[in-house]
């Protein structure tokens, strides 16, 4: 079995971890996994703000996980991730990436040295110049990716790369299952939810939406007048279904569902908007993944606002499972770990 690497999604919520062998294989073998919560006040929406106690809590993560390989692939999705298409003349990849700083200025809400930056190619083309790539730019505010890369650091970690969330998940859940057409991935995060238009398994659109399960959980507390948690538990067993058997049932279901009609607003607009700039590539399924798909009742409503069917993401179909991982592990906790997994799928080639 080839050397491990270690996918790392630091959330809002929970801090994930999913160690993988033979990454860059067909068939790549799950051998730990593990998660632990994220410390209050540690984290905002995927960026450290507190990276003494986000180190503490990957020690501790590391301990109960019993990871062997301290390489790590680390995820950022959040407001200071942007993604902006972008043509430029046809070069080799190296050459494209070293020229971005003097192209791309006017494109940034920040100086460009505040900035790491990549470029996605997806597709070629030809202009009056010459051949060009069409493709994204992908911009992250440096002191974000740093903060992230500095807990690792103090946990005795070592970032072999850093990766876009979306990226990462759409490598497992579209990618690998070779899925033709045009698919709206969503994650449902605890504070965010990111989206990411995949067309023949190649990303041609991402946006991400700075609002997710725990703004649900907030807006629910305030309507009902009852604590975080207590609302988180509500909004858990109820969702928004149809189980409502009492007057209280029905009106939290009610606030719920205002809370997620104001998120899967935004996810329909993402959709129209792609799809009134690219009429060639009809938007076929919705795929959902992340705590958040969680929630009853989501799917079917999520498809009745888009009239779109819904499904729920398979990340670990065709992943072989180390000896003390059961099926019954990832159904459980699939949805959650699949960031990390995705990550850890994508370490060997950054």
């Amino acid at each position: 079995m080839g050397k491990s690497i270690v996918g790392l999604d630091i959330a809002g919520s929970s801090i994930r971890a999913v160690e993988v062998a033979d990454a860059d294989r067909a068939r790549p073998t799950v051998v730990r996994f593990a998660e632990v919560p994220t410390p209050e006040g540690s984290v905002s929406r995927g960026e450290v703000l507190e990276p003494n106690t986000v180190a503490n809590a990957l020690k501790q993560l590391w301990s109960i996980g019993k990871f062997r390989s301290r390489d790590v692939m680390l995820g950022m999705g959040n407001q200071r991730v942007l993604s902006r298409d972008l043509t430029v003349p046809r070069a080799p990849l190296a050459q494209i990436r070293e020229s971005l700083p003097f192209q791309v200025q006017d494109m940034l809400p920040v100086p460009v040295g505040d900035a790491i930056l990549d470029f996605y190619p997806i597709s070629e083309g030809e202009s009056e110049g010459g051949p060009v790539l069409h493709g994204l730019l992908i911009a992250a505010i440096k002191d974000a990716v740093l903060a992230n890369v500095r807990a690792a650091q103090l946990a005795g970690l070592n970032t072999v790369g850093v990766d876009l969330i979306p990226f990462a998940l759409t490598r497992v859940l579209v990618g690998r299952q070779q899925h033709r057409g045009t698919t709206a991935l969503v994650q449902l995060g605890a504070d965010t939810t990111s989206v990411v238009l995949v067309t023949d398994g190649t990303p041609q659109f991402v946006r991400i939406i700075p609002s997710g399960g725990n703004d649900i959980t907030k807006a629910l507390a305030n309507r009902l007048e009852i604590s975080f948690e207590q609302a988180e538990s509500v909004k858990r067993h109820l969702g928004i279904g149809r189980s409502a058997r009492t007057p209280d049932d029905a009106r939290a279901i009610a606030a719920t569902f205002d809370a997620v009609n104001e998120l899967m607003a935004s996810l329909r607009n993402t959709i129209s908007y792609f799809v009134n700039t690219r009429p060639s590539d009809a938007v076929s399924r919705i795929v959902v993944t992340g705590g958040g798909s969680r929630l009853i009742g989501l799917r079917e409503a999520l498809a009745d606002y888009t009239h779109l069917p819904v499904e729920i993401g398979a990340a670990f179909a065709g992943t072989s499972l180390g000896r003390t991982i059961r099926d019954e592990d990832i159904a459980e906790h699939g949805d959650t770990i699949a960031v990390a997994y995705g990550l850890a799928v994508g370490g060997r080639a950054a």
